[in-house]
């Protein structure tokens, strides 16, 4: 009863301060062993980063480590109740002990200081081990390779970059492949695919990237044949180059006895004459050969539709006293314009609305004004004009004659007279 009753009044009773340091010393000890344990696990995460192991010793380590750590808890866990169990038979003896002198209670407690201290020597000693350990096995571990700056890596590309294409480009040019090139003509009519290639001055030793570059250089080449009015050179992948050209296109003939010559859209005349086989059923036939009165027709010519330029037959020079460079121009339906050359293209597309009005084959004259007549009367007042013309001659013939004879008479008279004396 007397124990029971002394257990009760040391559980009412407040800890003494011994307990109290034990407890802290104790908590505080469990601390430091916690972070121990984290230290060191970071510490060996460390080393397995920055070591060059392969990845199953990592996983194996990994293992360990997770053993390690489960174990350290459970030690922790026990220790924390031993702890807890170590304070409560503190408390026990305390309460026991509690009413002795306090002699023995300063002895008690000087005791556990100097315990405490003797326990912080070792573990001080025990963490330099730990320290020293981990500097070998840092110093042992292979040191990681300094990574390169990225401006290093920078230059080397804007270095090697440029010098590995120039490499590629030298190589492509000393090899057959730099002037192989693939030549199509297209839109030829009256010229040949032949013509045109020698016409853009295109060689087989040029390089396709010269040709590629200077493609427009030698489309303007391709100009140069009279029948050309345009050409255009395109590319395609790899090797293939494909000029199309538009010729100009044959307006009119012009006529040297039986020999016909091409006159171009451009003014400019071919000099081979086209063979009768080869004339077209319907054609213009130009009865002067001046080049620039040509030029001139084929411009003002322009300017008229081609339903009308379809009925023309021939044109040809019929200058009067008040115009020098009239024509006259003659249709398939037997039709007569008379219209100046630098007035073509103004007055012709008038025929169109006067040929409506028209009934009989018909002259038109445009000289001046614009008024049509009969060309069945006008043949009637040329064979009048003409008659009247040939009237004046013989009487003008017959005159003379009369006259001859009388100065005949005279001469005779004369000498007869003479001879007499």
């Amino acid at each position: 009863m007397s124990k029971d009753k002394k257990n009760q009044d040391t559980q009412g009773k407040e800890l003494s301060e011994w307990q109290k340091r034990n407890q802290e010393y104790l908590q505080k000890k469990a601390e430091e062993e916690a972070k121990r344990a984290e230290e060191e696990a970071r510490e060996k995460e460390e080393q397995v980063s920055e070591s060059s192991e392969s990845i199953q010793e990592v996983s194996e380590w990994q293992k360990q480590h997770q053993e390690y750590l489960s174990k350290r808890t459970e030690e922790n866990s026990t220790s924390s109740e031993e702890v807890d169990q170590e304070s409560e038979k503190s408390e026990e003896k305390d309460s026991d002990t509690s009413d002795e002198t306090s002699n023995e209670e300063k002895d008690s407690e000087e005791t556990p200081q100097e315990d405490s201290k003797s326990q912080d020597q070792v573990e001080k000693e025990k963490t330099d081990e730990k320290v020293k350990k981990q500097k070998k096995v840092k110093t042992k571990s292979k040191l990681p390779k300094p990574a390169i700056p990225s401006i290093h890596i920078w230059r080397a590309v804007t270095i090697l970059v440029p010098s590995f294409i120039i490499l590629f480009l030298s190589i492509y040019l000393l090899s057959p492949l730099a002037t192989m090139k693939h030549i199509d003509v297209t839109g030829t009519v009256q010229t040949s695919a032949d013509q045109v290639r020698e016409a853009s001055g295109i060689r087989d030793s040029d390089y396709t990237i010269s040709l590629l570059l200077n493609k427009d250089k030698h489309a303007e080449m391709v100009k140069s044949n009279h029948w050309i009015e345009s050409a255009k050179i395109t590319y395609q992948f790899p090797v293939h180059f494909t000029i199309e050209v538009k010729e100009f296109e044959i307006v009119a003939y012009s006529v040297s006895g039986d020999s016909h010559y091409p006159i171009l859209s451009s003014g400019s005349i071919e000099s081979t004459a086209v063979s009768s086989d080869n004339l077209p059923e319907k054609y213009i036939s130009v009865l002067f050969n001046d080049d620039e009165q040509i030029k001139t027709l084929i411009s003002q010519l322009n300017e008229v539709s081609p339903e009308i330029k379809q009925e023309i037959e021939k044109i040809e020079l019929a200058p009067s006293k008040v115009t020098s460079d009239l024509l006259k121009i003659t249709m398939y339906d037997t039709d007569e314009i008379l219209v100046p050359l630098s007035e073509l293209g103004k007055k012709l597309p008038y025929y169109s609305k006067i040929k409506s009005q028209l009934t009989v084959p018909s002259g038109i004259d445009m000289e001046v004004g614009i008024y049509s007549y009969s060309l069945v009367d006008k043949a009637l007042d040329d064979e009048r004009v003409k008659a009247k013309e040939e009237e004046k001659k013989k009487q003008e013939e017959e005159k003379k004659k009369q006259a001859e004879q009388g100065n005949q008479d005279q001469t005779t008279q004369t000498t007869q007279t003479t001879q007499s004396r």
